[in-house]
């Protein structure tokens, strides 16, 4: 058996009889206060992608697959996910935001850069937690959710990508990225209400 098998086998195994799920939900940046540039492009391209994230997050919650929440802090070291809340129910588009937040069950992790993985715990969490198959949502197709899925695939974890509930800035570089997700890094791109959370 080759190396990468054997370290994809050892991924996918460890703690199984103690996870509840070897799927897990990754919510990616979700929590906007919409005040950047390009926001106001991005808010209507979440309005359309709003239904496929509550519908997948919904959806494993019921199946008792773990949900972990991974936004940017926006340069603010001392924030909490309550904190970053807040000032996103404060921003231009608290209606994309109140559906989709984090409940205390869920769990919560501070990113700074495009990836979920760059300078976060996420990893080691998902190896606690017995994670070998990750489920991206959340914004932006073309960055963050590209990024992060490039990231997972070299630590050996099966990506999916339901394209329902992911949100683009532009459309032709959704496009790619999600061709590129599929065809480089073995992606399944499915829609929220087809994906496989076993």
């Amino acid at each position: 058996m080759k190396d990468e098998q054997k370290h994809r086998l050892s991924r996918l195994g460890r703690h199984r009889d103690e996870a509840p799920s070897n799927t897990a939900v990754i919510v990616v940046d979700t929590i906007n206060p919409y005040c950047h540039p390009e926001a106001d492009r991005l808010a209507s391209r979440v309005s359309e992608a709003l239904g496929g994230m509550s519908r997948l997050i919904q959806r494993a919650d019921a199946a008792g697959a773990p949900l972990i929440y991974v936004n940017d802090n926006y340069g603010d070291w001392n924030s909490s996910a309550d904190e970053l809340a807040e000032k996103a129910m404060k921003g231009a588009h608290p209606e994309l935001v109140e559906p989709i937040l984090p409940a205390g069950r869920h769990s919560f992790v501070i990113k700074a850069r495009h990836s979920v993985f760059y300078g976060t715990p996420l990893e080691y969490l998902l190896d606690q937690m017995g994670v070998g198959r990750l489920i991206f949502c959340g914004q932006v197709t073309e960055q963050c959710i590209l990024y992060s899925a490039l990231d997972a695939h070299v630590r050996h974890f099966d990506v999916v990508v339901p394209v329902d509930a992911v949100a683009a800035i532009y459309d032709h570089l959704a496009e790619a990225a999600l061709e590129m997700m599929k065809r480089n890094l073995s992606a399944k791109l499915s829609s929220s209400s087809e994906c496989d959370l076993e």
